[in-house]
Parts: C-alpha cells; sequence; structure tokens
C-alpha cells in the first residue's frame, strides 16, 4: 500500500476515495479510529491509501481533479 494523502479533513477524503471508486480504484483510509480517539486537535491525520500497482493512476486522478496539492 502507498500513501496519496494525508489529512484530517473527513469530507476531503470521502470526496477523493468516491473519485477513485468511480474509476475503478479501491481506496482505503487507514487511522480512522485512531484520529478519532485523539479527539479534535488533529494529532494523528487519517491516510488515503491504494495498492502500488494503482498509485500512479491515483495521483493522476487527484491531480486532475484540482487537488494535486493534497498528495503526499
Amino acid at each position: 500500500m502507498k500513501e496519496l494523502v494525508r489529512t484530517n479533513d473527513p469530507v476531503l477524503l470521502s470526496f477523493l476515495q468516491a473519485l477513485l471508486h468511480d474509476a475503478g480504484i479501491e481506496a482505503i483510509v487507514f487511522d480512522t479510529h485512531t484520529s478519532i480517539l485523539e479527539g479534535s486537535a488533529g494529532a494523528i491525520p487519517r491516510r488515503l491509501m491504494v495498492i502500488a500497482d494503482d498509485y500512479g493512476p491515483a495521483r493522476a486522478l487527484i491531480e486532475q481533479a484540482g487537488h494535486g496539492q493534497e498528495l503526499v
């Protein structure tokens, strides 16, 4: 698995996950439960992950959607 995005913005994560899903790319959000447990301080961001084979196409899709600045 490779990390695409690291953020505390659940709306952005949901949007990017749906965007990738519509393109046939499975994306998984890591650290959701840990982030919730620590509260709203934002100390532990959530990570959007894809398998290595989908990394390049996923990056390109996120850039085309205007969210390239969010990429790790």
